[in-house]
């Protein structure tokens, strides 16, 4: 497992879009080998083989496969999700073609599948030169698809980890998102999703993985250690440090109620009620979250 994912990286830090692909459909097909059942369901209605199911979470953590895999991931050298996040920025780097879009669309769809995987990997986002990729591909420059999907691994950054979001509103992540609300020339996709974005964002936070199948996927034992049309250019439009270094350890953060949360937002979008009152829960607008 270890030497294909080394093969794998190797290709998706190159400079060639074509190996780029290659190593991310690589990378795409060792997680169907462990995540998905060997055998196809069958469709009860036609009768014939359809997709293969996936592995549900009981069975995933008793897999072998799964495990290593997931053992892997604590270290910086096979992780997938900082290699992800390395290839974006070299893609963002690159002049901008649909061929190009394509392919970073097929990265952050990848990504966002390895942080649903492997929470702990959503750490690496409390640092500002890991955000600072996704809300690049916020800029209005970039395709409507890339900014849907962007806003789309954005919540699961989010997930379950104050921290990041803490960051990302130190990085002024909200304004961002609410300037793709409020302006004229967002695709109406692109707005839908910044609304389920913020409305996801209001929600009440927790200090940890608290939900059962999170919970159980991060006490897995390990060893220590469409067609995108368009071809404008890529804005680089938030400043960040460098360095590599991972920090998987840190998914705790100061958490902020729905109602201190509101009160942040509505600096730059004036009354949010409308986002709030669907929220689940019946979540109160004052008082605790």
């Amino acid at each position: 497992m270890e030497s294909l994912l080394s093969l794998a990286f190797d290709n998706i830090s190159s400079v060639d879009a074509t190996k780029i692909r290659k190593g991310l459909r690589q990378i795409e097909g060792l997680l169907a080998q462990i995540c998905l059942s060997s055998a196809p369901a069958r469709s009860p209605r036609k009768g014939g083989d359809g997709m293969a199911e996936a592995k549900g979470l009981g069975v995933l953590r008793e897999d072998a496969a799964f495990r290593e895999f997931f053992r892997l991931q604590e270290g910086f050298r096979c992780n997938v999700a900082s290699r992800l996040i390395a290839t974006l920025e070299r893609l963002l780097g690159m002049p901008g073609s649909s061929d190009n879009d394509i392919v970073i669309l097929s990265a952050l769809e990848l990504l966002q599948g390895m942080l649903l995987l492997h929470p702990p990997s959503r750490s690496l986002f409390s640092r500002e030169i890991y955000l600072n990729i996704l809300l690049d591909l916020l800029d209005s420059a970039n395709p409507p698809a890339l900014q849907s999907q962007t806003l789309h691994v954005l919540m699961t950054v989010l997930l379950e980890c104050p921290r990041n979001t803490r960051t990302f509103e130190d990085m002024d992540g909200l304004v961002t998102v609410a300037s793709l609300l409020k302006s004229r020339g967002t695709a109406k996709d692109v707005r839908v999703r910044a609304m389920e974005f913020l409305s996801f964002y209001l929600m009440p936070e927790a200090a940890h993985f608290d939900t059962s199948a999170e919970r159980d996927m991060s006490t897995v034992q390990y060893a220590p250690s469409k067609a995108i049309g368009g071809s404008a250019p890529h804005v680089r439009s938030h400043s960040h440090d460098s360095g590599n270094a991972m920090d998987l350890d840190e998914e705790l953060g100061d958490t902020r109620t729905t109602a201190e949360k509101k009160a942040y937002l509505e600096r730059w979008l004036g009354n949010v009620d409308w986002l709030v009152q669907d929220l689940p829960g019946g979540v109160p607008l004052a008082g605790g979250g």
